[in-house]
């Protein structure tokens, strides 16, 4: 299954982010607001994810990487799936403090001094998980834990592709932090390519 996730409007101008804190590291490059980021009429940073299949291909917990790198989540938006481990890097030799403001899953926040170069921590159910850091209020994130292996995050040109779905009837839903969520059922046939695209608006 693939497509694109398209933004309904005029996109609004991101806004400048105003950095108050440990200048001489965080404001070394200019920053925006990573909540609504759009590109060239497409949504970056929208997850897409099937979700009522029952069948296909297995889902395997994996190590990913969140980086802090110039005060600023890297990625914007973390997908993996649930029970998977998260290695959490400070390369800005200043204290962060990653705290997690999650419903369904036991939140944590934890400091990370200079010194703790890589936190490990590991995310057992599936929910959008929001991401803040205590010390530079500017610094947002999600991680998006899904409940099986289809899932993409979309990029600057707004694709999503979900690979090696069986055939049936399912449905496909998008989720972006500031545009919401929307759904629609999407059928799938034997190896062929079906294509499905959404509209978000503000």
């Amino acid at each position: 299954i693939s497509g694109i996730v398209n933004f309904k409007g005029t996109a609004p101008e991101p806004k400048k982010l105003m950095i108050t804190k440990d200048k001489q590291v965080c404001d070394k490059t200019a920053k925006t607001d990573p909540t609504l980021m759009v590109a060239g009429g497409k949504v970056v940073n929208a997850v897409v994810t099937i979700t009522d299949i029952q069948k296909g291909k297995e889902m395997k917990a994996m190590k990913v990487t969140l980086d802090q790198n110039g005060c600023e989540y890297h990625p914007h938006v973390l997908a993996f799936p649930a029970g998977s481990t998260i290695e959490i890097l400070n390369p800005d030799k200043i204290l962060h403090n990653i705290h997690t403001y999650s419903k369904i899953n036991t939140p944590f926040n934890r400091a990370q001094p200079k010194f703790k170069k890589k936190l490990t921590v590991k995310i057992e159910k599936p929910e959008a998980v929001e991401v803040k850091c205590d010390v530079h209020g500017w610094m947002g994130g999600w991680f998006f834990v899904a409940a099986n292996p289809y899932y993409s995050v979309t990029m600057d040109d707004g694709a999503f592709k979900l690979t090696d779905v069986p055939p049936g009837t399912y449905t496909v839903e998008v989720w972006h932090e500031t545009l919401g969520k929307k759904s629609q059922k999407v059928t799938v046939a034997a190896k062929q390519d079906t294509q499905v695209n959404f509209e978000l608006a503000k």
